[in-house]
């Protein structure tokens, strides 16, 4: 039972310093943004310090611990150690408040729209009906129109948004919507709030965040028929009418995607009026699609060669690191 206590209070002291080493690097880059336009690279660089700090300890200290820890002779509770494992726990145990207050806050949002709601039937040209999530338009003179739900989204759209468009502009925005499902940012924000690091209370997180937002807001945009001057326009018109009537409220801290969510109007409507660079493919944002997946290739390829070597290293390290604690 020592040995596993142990184990456990190493495992989270080398949880949190992974974590403050990452987090301390990510808030450097965000300090001077690098001009990436994917939601891909700035939704995985908010989450980094967490998954990296989670991966190491289950991959690598973990094994290395249960192989090269000797049970008959197990180390006393050092009083940092013990101070680490509890900070660790404090900080997974924030992260879970997060997401579960920022869940409740979206679900009460919800549940006071769907008290006046009745299904509706608002359909995207060129998207199958099984792509589409349940819309229901909602008795609310606000021009709101919010995508919400994580694991089944649903498409609320009040009385007062309907009546401001066109028919063109309310299909150019299910469209926008549309691409929030299908890249599921209502779970993305989740993760973002809940997600146990040292970053989640600075402005780096906040910032990171915002870049987040932007992104999914452009690659939503995309999504109601790029090519399309038509659509693009109507898309642009419809964020311009909302955007008056009602000024927007970033919903970062929720899982809620809504029309004019996090702000970003002004460039969403010259990039969408754009003819130029509409007609023009980016030809950066298929190669960064992948790089998440070739980085994670190259590292698990590097793991696999080197993991004993790795496992024995890291056993030594920890055991200079302990005996030098107080």
């Amino acid at each position: 039972m020592t040995f596993l206590l142990h184990g456990a209070t190493l495992t989270l002291a080398c949880f949190l310093i992974i974590n403050l080493t990452a987090s301390i690097a990510v808030a450097g880059i965000a300090v001077r943004p690098p001009r990436i336009t994917s939601p891909v690279f700035w939704f995985a660089l908010r989450l980094l310090p967490a998954a990296l700090a989670t991966s190491f300890a289950v991959i690598v200290f973990v094994p290395s611990y249960w192989r090269y820890e000797p049970r008959e002779s197990v180390e006393g509770f050092a009083i940092t150690l013990t101070a680490c494992a509890l900070a660790a726990i404090a900080i997974v145990a924030s992260g879970a408040a997060r997401g579960v207050s920022a869940w409740w806050r979206a679900r009460r949002r919800t549940l006071l729209w769907m008290r006046t709601s009745r299904r509706a039937d608002l359909r995207v040209a060129g998207a199958a009906s099984s792509t589409l999530p349940p819309a229901f338009i909602v008795d609310a003179d606000q021009a709101v129109m919010a995508l919400v739900g994580v694991l089944r989204p649903r498409l609320l759209v009040t009385r007062g948004l309907i009546d401001a468009l066109t028919e063109e502009e309310l299909a150019a925005s299910v469209a926008h919507e549309l691409g929030h499902s299908r890249a599921w940012d209502n779970l993305k924000r989740l993760l973002m709030r809940a997600t146990p690091d040292l970053l989640a209370p600075t402005a780096a997180a906040r910032a990171i965040e915002r870049h987040w937002a932007s992104a999914a807001e452009h690659a939503a945009d995309r999504m109601c028929g790029h090519a399309d001057a038509a659509a693009r326009c109507a898309l642009a018109s419809a964020l311009v009418k909302v955007a008056r009537l009602t000024p927007p409220e970033p919903l970062v801290a929720e899982p809620i995607s809504t029309l004019v969510g996090g702000g970003e109007i002004a460039s969403r409507v010259r990039l969408l009026l754009d003819d130029d660079r509409a007609a023009r493919p980016d030809r950066g944002r298929r190669p960064l699609r992948w790089l998440p997946v070739a980085i994670a290739a190259a590292a698990a390829a590097s793991l696999a060669v080197a993991y004993t070597p790795l496992l024995h290293t890291v056993h030594e390290a920890t055991e200079v690191v302990v005996h030098s604690l107080p």
